[in-house]
């Protein structure tokens, strides 16, 4: 069934009341009110009908009657008469009432009745397996907004008030009542209630008709919750009966598997916050349960608890684990660290064995956290079909534990369990509202070994517990949690949540020995380890523990013999003394010292009563001189009254030490009696120079040209080390081309180039000064030379490149060499060569950059119309005089490359043609010749510029 069990109510359906001829119909229920049947968890009740006829002369003015009421089930009939007389007694009532068979035994009272407080109308609740019992009725006197005087004796014998179907009993139940009634003075309207003793209630219907109404319970038939847990009972609203209801309960362990409210089983490996409970509809202020997952594997495949979140109006509760994987959990409320326990604004956060709990006594729920595992408890009667979240719908039905946020339902809660996402800022990765991401598979890619820890969730340790509590998904968790995480020992708290689910049917199962310690639990060396003790620990402030709970925990307990102090002082005690803030047991008339207090332990108030240490009078000691000061040293034989002695503290001395020049140190002593030291520099016996201290026998850097070091011995006027030098000896051998020169800096000079150095075709070496040229010994084509750009000399070599010859042009015995040396020619020639452009190939040079490669340039080279004649006129020599010359040139560009690696762009004059020109001819023949000798000089040493190669070899 989605609904509770409500336990079996007497309560009156109709009835009907003949007075002096007149019919008066009592209100209705709003309950269906004819005869019927109703079918509750396969349970067929039928309904009754109660009649009441009265009879009998009517008052003609207020005066009040007295009745006989006689009430049995739908079967009889109930005939009541009565006679009207006047009162001889002040304006009461009574009605007795005795009442016997397997209801609650209510034994005879006489009651005074009170005003009602709240108007009520009758109602009538059925349940399932049983009959309700018809009510009573007294009546008197005529109607009138006050009571005046009412004396009714009512009798009242009921039978068959169990139906067929019910599982509480058999057979007829008699029951006879007699209620003593004292009503006073009051004014009521109609429809209004009150109760007139424990769970007999009385209604104004009208016309002075009250209507009595006593509930009589039967238990209701146990039902089946869906999540395989135990129904609990929960007392009625008006407190005289109980019903059944499956409490909403809801797991999470592992990595991490979830067991809804109604039981349905699954697993979601999310790493984000979710909503595990909140209201569909909100009644509480900012109330919900949250979790924060974390991927707890390598791979990011599977996630587990981190912390666990709980709202309640003004306060939010965090448990968060400590360590991954461990039972260490701190726990904070706003974001404060808080000490267990603690109770503020209707909530509280205690221990409970392994287990952090946070208690709202006002919802009657409570939510547990240990760091691997949570469980959250609400009432049926509270929450019932008003939750959602990862939890899911608290029905009592699992068809929608996998409602979204909208109201659908999920194909299955995996699925549902993404769209519960909170927005939490420390995981910005997460966003509620996307579309959720497919759900890892929870199958093993390989097939494992089963974990012979699993085992023991179906073999005979939990067997116990199986009659009370499936272990199929918690056995299935646990392969899950030692295939994907085989090295995490997670598969522990699947046997942990199935153990305190356990407990929570009151089944205690000690399953932690027979894991060969992997799931072993330590605890602190003044407690031992119980798989079953109490839920709330007994302590000595506490009152005695209620024994008849049969629900247990696991956890760190006092040892046998000894108690816990205090819930929040943690400290095992043998006798209910005290325990200050030292944590140490104290027995009562106990004297101590503590945190220099005289202190001593006494029964009742705060216990302990302290007052400060008095200590005995010492001789004033007084410190006199510089430095010298009082000082508190301890007592051995009283810590908490010092010795006051003086001290020496150089910190306050005035004179400072002072500083000495190099090669001297200070050196300080304290002369006896005195606190302060005296000062003064003596010589280190060192070696000084050049703000450089040195130790005798090392070495002492002067200048490049000595070799100096320090010596043992003392010059007597300055105190220090006298250093010792030599100069160092130089080599004066320089290669061919160099010589040795003085240089700055440098002892010995260096060896410095100032001539060029020319390896030949024939592999000897040819010197040369700057500017000076010379032809090769063995080639006189080959032309050597060494110049000096910028400081820097750059040997070349140049080749000659002759003009074409023809020997045979030549008569016998003319062929000779021209003035270079190299070329040959004709003497005389035959015939004159004519003007014409010669090419040749060579390095340009440009202000000491030369091109990379030669160069390819032009000249012009010929014969021309050249001669001296003798005129006997003129009586001397004419000339003619023709010049082979340039007659077409163009402008070409080629890169030269300097000694500092920089490059630049250098344009030349290409000669495409040549031709004769005329020119002057030097009529003084002395001048001619003078001029001839500079010409010819000057174009020697023009050709051989041009047939120099600068290159540095």
């Amino acid at each position: 069934s989605a609904t509770p069990m409500p336990t079996t109510r007497t309560t009156e359906k109709e009835s009907t009341v003949s007075t002096t001829g007149t019919t008066i119909q009592q209100p209705t229920p709003s309950v269906p009110t004819g005869p019927g049947t109703v079918t509750t968890s396969g349970v067929t009740e039928t309904e009754s009908t109660t009649k009441t006829t009265t009879s009998g002369p009517t008052p003609s003015g207020p005066t009040p009657h007295s009745t006989t009421v006689v009430t049995e089930t739908s079967s009889h009939e109930t005939t009541t008469t009565g006679t009207g007389s006047p009162p001889t007694r002040p304006p009461t009532a009574t009605v007795s009432t005795a009442t016997s068979g397997p209801s609650s035994p209510m034994s005879t009272a006489s009651t005074t009745v009170s005003p009602p407080s709240v108007p009520t109308s009758p109602v009538r609740v059925t349940t399932s397996g049983t009959t309700p019992t018809e009510s009573f009725t007294t009546t008197s006197g005529t109607t009138s907004s006050n009571f005046t005087t009412i004396t009714a004796t009512t009798v009242t014998t009921t039978s068959g008030i169990v139906s067929p179907g019910s599982t509480s009993s058999s057979g007829p139940t008699a029951t006879s009542s007699a209620v003593s009634l004292s009503l006073h003075s009051f004014q009521t309207q109609p429809g209004e209630s009150w109760w007139l003793c424990e769970c007999i209630k009385a209604i104004c219907v009208e016309d002075n008709i009250v209507q009595v109404v006593p509930v009589i319970c039967n238990p209701p038939p146990k039902p089946t919750c869906t999540n395989g847990l135990s129904p609990v009972q929960v007392i009625d609203e008006d407190g005289c009966c109980w019903h059944w209801e499956c409490d909403c309960y809801c797991l999470g362990w592992g990595d991490p598997h979830y067991v809804t409210f109604d039981g349905l089983y699954y697993s979601y490996q999310g790493n984000c916050t979710y909503v595990l409970v909140e209201e569909i509809n909100k009644k509480v202020d900012n109330f919900g349960v949250y979790i924060d997952n974390y991927h707890c594997d390598t791979r990011d495949v599977v996630s587990c608890p981190r912390t666990l979140i709980v709202r309640h109006e003004t306060q939010e509760v965090r448990i968060a684990t400590v360590k991954p994987n461990t039972l260490q959990v701190e726990v904070t409320v706003n974001r404060q660290a808080v000490a267990l326990p603690y109770k503020k604004f209707g909530l509280s956060i205690y221990e409970s064995g392994i287990n952090r709990v946070v208690e709202i006594p006002e919802l009657k729920m409570n939510v547990t956290y240990n760091g691997l595992s949570f469980s959250i408890r609400m009432p049926y009667s509270l929450f019932g079909n008003n939750t959602q979240g990862q939890c899911g719908t608290c029905s009592n039905n699992t068809a929608d534990d996998c409602m979204l946020p909208n109201g659908n339902i999920a194909q299955n809660c995996e699925t549902m369990a993404d769209h519960w996402q909170v927005v939490d800022p420390s995981k910005p990765q997460c966003s509620p509202g996307l579309i959720p991401t497919k759900a890892p598979s929870i199958t093993p890619v390989q097939p494992c070994k089963e974990s012979a820890i699993c085992e023991l969730l179906l073999g005979s340790v939990f067997e116990p517990c199986h009659s009370f509590v499936q272990p199929e998904k918690y056995y299935a968790a646990c392969i899950f949690d030692s295939c994907v995480l085989p090295n995490l020992d997670l598969e522990c708290s699947s046997l942990q949540i199935y153990a305190a689910t356990c407990a929570d049917q009151s089944v205690c199962i000690d399953w932690r020995s027979h894991t060969n310690g992997v799931c072993s639990y330590k605890c602190p060396s003044d407690k031992e380890y119980r798989a079953c003790g109490p839920i709330k620990e007994r302590t000595c402030k506490s009152s005695e523990q209620n024994e008849t709970s049969t629900k247990q925990v696991e956890g760190c307990f006092c040892p046998n013999g000894t108690m816990l102090y205090d819930s929040s002082v943690d400290v095992c005690v043998k006798t209910c003394g005290c325990v200050g803030v030292d944590k140490i047991p104290r027995e009562f008339g106990e004297k101590f010292t503590v945190d220099c207090q005289d202190c001593i332990c006494l029964e009742g108030g705060s216990g302990i009563v302290c007052k400060p240490h008095e200590c005995t009078k010492q001789n004033k000691t007084s410190c006199d001189g510089e430095g010298f000061h009082e000082v508190n040293e301890v007592n051995l034989e009283d810590s908490c009254c010092p010795i006051v002695t003086c001290k020496c503290n150089t910190s306050l001395c005035t004179t400072k030490a002072p500083k000495c020049t190099l090669g001297f140190e200070v050196h300080s002593h304290i002369p006896s009696g005195q606190c302060c030291p005296v000062y003064q520099c003596v010589p280190k016996r060192v070696c000084v120079h050049q703000n450089a201290e040195f130790l005798p026998n090392s070495s002492v850097f002067v200048d490049k040209c000595q070799n100096c070091f320090c010596t043992n011995e003392v010059n007597i006027s300055t105190q220090l080390n006298i250093i010792s030098c030599e100069h160092i000896p130089c080599d004066t051998y320089c290669e061919p081309g160099y010589e040795r020169q003085p240089v700055k800096g440098e002892c010995c000079g260096r060896c410095v180039q100032t001539k060029c150095v020319i390896h030949t075709a024939s592999n000897s070496n040819l010197i040369l000064s700057p500017g000076e040229f010379q032809n090769d010994p063995y080639n006189n084509c080959t032309i050597y030379s060494c110049v000096n750009i910028h400081n820097q000399l750059i040997s070349s070599t140049s080749e000659i490149t002759c003009p074409a010859f023809n020997e045979e042009s030549c008569k016998p015995g003319t062929i000779t060499f021209l003035p270079n040396g190299c070329c040959k020619t004709c003497a005389p020639l035959q015939s004159p060569t004519p003007c014409s452009v010669r090419e040749r190939k060579d390095f340009i040079v440009y202000k000491g950059c030369r091109s990379e490669n030669r160069v390819v340039m032009t000249e012009c080279e010929g014969t021309c119309g050249t001669f001296s004649l003798y005129s006997a006129e003129a009586n001397s020599m004419d000339y003619s005089c023709s010049c082979c010359r340039e007659s077409r040139t163009t402008v070409k560009e080629v890169k030269l490359r300097c000694p500092n690696g920089r490059s630049i762009s250098h344009k030349y004059t290409y000669v495409e043609g040549c031709s004769c020109r005329d020119t002057e001819c030097s009529n003084s023949q002395s001048s001619e010749l003078q001029s001839t000798e500079e010409n010819d000089e000057a174009s020697t040493l023009s050709r051989i510029k041009r047939a120099i190669s600068l290159s540095s070899k």
